[in-house]
């Protein structure tokens, strides 16, 4: 990234931590990473204003709140021109439901994770969008059974050890 400070192991650190609890006080979070109060703050807001942290949220377990589904989807589109692709992307963005978006190389195009009330409405939503003219050919939708393991942080100081 242009122009952003270089990470050491402390900044790592403390990026880590905050994934592992984003509840954590300054204080905490100085001691978990080995600096006094001041120091700390001082690099958690270069780390937020460099752009490293873009938000501190809370972890829903959502079937407490609410039965859902979570659907993969892949999505083929009809044509491959840029203005294919960014027609896509900026129509999908619109879906309350659309959870990720990902251009991947493969046998389709975009994988789409989706969470919703019902296959009933994910139906409904995916005649919506297939009636919208944004470019799909095809698409195929693989429901969740069973969430095995979902981490719900990316394990960044493992990431950054050469």
């Amino acid at each position: 990234m242009a122009g952003a400070p270089r990470l050491d192991r402390i900044d790592i650190n403390i990026l880590a931590q905050l994934q592992e609890n984003g509840r954590l006080t300054n204080v905490d979070l100085a001691e978990a990473v080995g600096l006094s109060a001041s120091p700390c703050l001082a690099r958690l807001r270069r780390l937020e204003d460099a752009g490293y942290i873009i938000s501190y949220n809370a972890r829903i377990h959502l079937p407490k709140l609410i039965e859902h589904i979570t659907v993969f989807t892949e999505v083929t589109l009809n044509d491959h021109r840029r203005e294919d692709f960014i027609k896509f992307e900026t129509a999908i963005r619109r879906y309350d439901a659309l959870q990720e978006c990902h251009l991947v190389s493969g046998g389709y195009d975009y994988l789409l994770k989706f969470v919703i009330r019902s296959v009933a409405k994910y139906q409904e939503m995916m005649e919506r969008i297939t009636e919208r003219n944004i470019g799909v050919e095809k698409y195929f939708s693989y429901i969740v059974i069973k969430t095995i393991h979902d981490r719900g942080s990316v394990p960044v100081k493992s990431l950054m050890e050469h």
